[in-house]
């Protein structure tokens, strides 16, 4: 099923560039919780729940564009995680770093997943302890791994005090401004060492690039210590946390 979920994430993400490539102004509406949207997180939408009611039909579908009331979900034992596209503020700028995010959530685990960067081609995936990296017609496996001194990833739109207040303590580092999802994919394929998060985040924002670190070989925990947890609960919501290797 990895295949046809990774030709998936293609797919959607051709919907995205197609607006992407347009030669118009992208038009930008706001949700109730005023984040914004556009025709390319609903084209991207339209193009996976399509496809994963074709693949896996028995397996109910959580979306950002999408979520089900909490009483139609708290029993949920499996269910696909998505985000269409990540990163729409980067979307709207037009600096790639979006991606199309994807993940089986089984048990509140995330055990298969897909990021996307269809702006950058670049492809992450995995499934239970395996992950890979396709760029460039080139397909790895991939690892975390060190380096001194350790390159911290950072989101280019969510810099809070807390944050600078973390990497002032962290002493010497370098760090490596990223949007989306792929600061879980620098960890989980050794370019960053650590991805510190204080901000918050929805739970459709972490689990597919949570899937990839963790097949890597890589930790996605909150600050006190408990690895972020997928079972359903009423609030979206995730606590603040990092992504590392012990």
């Amino acid at each position: 099923m990895l295949e046809q979920i990774r030709q998936l994430a293609l797919d959607a993400g051709s919907a995205i560039m197609e607006i992407y490539n347009a030669q118009e102004p992208i038009q930008v509406e706001h949700k109730s919780d005023n984040s914004p949207v556009t025709k390319a997180d609903i084209a991207a939408h339209n193009v996976i729940a399509a496809g994963l009611a074709r693949i896996a039909p028995d397996i109910p579908q959580l979306s950002e564009e999408a979520p089900p009331a909490w009483d139609e979900r708290q029993a949920w034992q499996q269910y696909w995680l998505i985000d269409p596209l990540d990163g729409t503020k980067e979307f709207i700028q037009r600096n790639g770093d979006f991606t199309v995010n994807i993940a089986l959530i089984r048990q509140g685990v995330p055990v298969m997943g897909v990021v996307y960067a269809p702006a950058k081609n670049l492809l992450y995936y995995a499934q239970d302890q395996q992950a890979w990296k396709e760029e460039g017609g080139r397909k790895q496996q991939i690892h975390p791994g060190d380096a001194i001194p350790p390159v911290i990833a950072i989101s280019r739109s969510h810099q809070d005090d807390e944050l600078k207040d973390y990497l002032m303590e962290l002493g010497d580092h370098e760090t490596l401004v990223v949007g989306s999802s792929l600061k879980f994919c620098l960890v989980a394929d050794g370019t960053a060492q650590i991805y510190p998060r204080f901000g918050p985040t929805n739970i459709w924002d972490t689990a597919a690039g949570h899937a990839i670190a963790r097949a890597a070989g890589a930790n996605v925990i909150d600050w006190n210590g408990k690895i972020l947890d997928y079972t359903p609960r009423e609030s979206f919501l995730n606590p603040g946390f990092r992504v590392m290797v012990f």
